[in-house]
């Protein structure tokens, strides 16, 4: 079912195995995760310790599961538990070792979205808000990192697909205006508005390369939103019309909670929301774009060589940003399964 349902979303991206570049990364830091002390609060989420001890550092590191209280031996074991994941989730180190044997996928209790089930719990993000999808695909997809995950620990850097969820389900709704002010203030200055100057010998391949792999994507732009965008060879940048800002940001208002996460994610992956656009819009497969956003720099690998543990780690990097990104936004569109 899983694999059926991303092979659907996935079917026009042509490189979508984002997860194997990251199976060779190493970590270090290592939470542990046991009982919470009998305190006699009802949480019932998966949060740090707060208490003092002498070993500060192994107290920040520590993950307490706590189950839901209860009047009744009854209660305790009908009442529904919930699993919240700390805030470190958001940032890549070890939050703690794998404390659950089976993950599934269940419809939320509203009847509206998806949710993942580690046992019997329900997953949330780590502001307590449930983690409710729009899709079955998505949801699947969240399962199959949790997964994914190892005894000796929860690697949040190897599940992209979750932090977009938790981007898309906290930041996103409270932070929307904001979110689209940052994506038009570097607008002028995207990526493919730049261009290399063609009457300096230095600079003469790049230009060539960009008029060939750039002005297709340009003249797109032109077609989509109905006025051609303006390239420039300053350093400072350039200005474009108001009319094609306008009907851009526009375009960003209109996109749910989701699709602008997997927007926001592309354009900074890419320092292009040009090339996010043409993601979103169908109009770049994965490897397109990111030939398009290393265009300048494989140039320079090629007249220079490749600095192992440099370029190939960089490569890889952006490969697991703009697959994940594009996964998401695929995975999260609803038309794309309702049939």
């Amino acid at each position: 079912m899983a694999s059926s349902l991303l092979t659907k979303a996935l079917r026009p991206i042509k490189q979508p195995s984002f997860l194997s570049a990251l199976r060779s990364l190493n970590f270090t830091s290592i939470a542990t995760a046991h009982d919470s002390p009998s305190d006699g609060s009802s949480s019932s989420s998966f949060t740090f310790d707060n208490n003092t001890s002498n070993n500060k550092e192994q107290d920040n590191n520590s993950i307490y599961l706590k189950p839901k209280a209860s009047n009744s031996k009854r209660e305790a074991t009908t009442s529904s538990s919930s699993v919240t994941m700390p805030m470190s989730f958001m940032t890549g180190s070890i939050v703690g070792k794998r404390f659950y044997k089976q993950v599934s996928t269940r419809e939320s209790d509203d009847g509206v979205g998806w949710t993942v089930m580690l046992d019997y719990r329900t997953l949330k993000t780590p502001s307590k808000r449930p983690l409710k999808l729009p899709t079955l695909a998505l949801a699947k997809a969240i399962a199959a990192e949790w997964e994914y995950q190892q005894t000796d620990g929860i690697r949040p850097f190897t599940m992209p697909l979750m932090k977009l969820a938790c981007t898309a389900l906290e930041r996103v709704p409270l932070t929307r205006g904001k979110v689209i002010e940052n994506l038009m203030k570097r607008f002028d200055q995207d990526l493919v508005f730049c261009r290399a100057p063609e009457d300096n010998t230095l600079t003469v391949g790049l230009h060539a390369k960009q008029v060939e792999k750039v002005d297709p994507l340009l003249a797109w732009v032109n077609s989509e939103f109905g006025f051609k965008p303006t390239v420039y060879s300053s350093f400072f940048g350039g200005k474009q019309e108001e009319c094609l800002t306008n009907t851009v940001e526009n375009l960003l208002k209109k996109t749910d909670d989701c699709e602008l996460a997997a927007i926001d994610a592309l354009a900074a992956a890419a320092h292009s929301l040009v090339i996010a656009l043409g993601i979103f819009h169908g109009k770049l497969q994965i490897d397109e774009a990111i030939e398009l956003i290393r265009l300048e720099e494989d140039l320079q690998v090629d007249k220079w060589g490749l600095v192992e543990g440099g370029h190939d780690v960089d490569i890889a990097d952006l490969k697991v940003q703009v697959s994940s990104a594009a996964a998401f936004l695929g995975l999260s569109r609803r038309n794309l399964f309702s049939d």
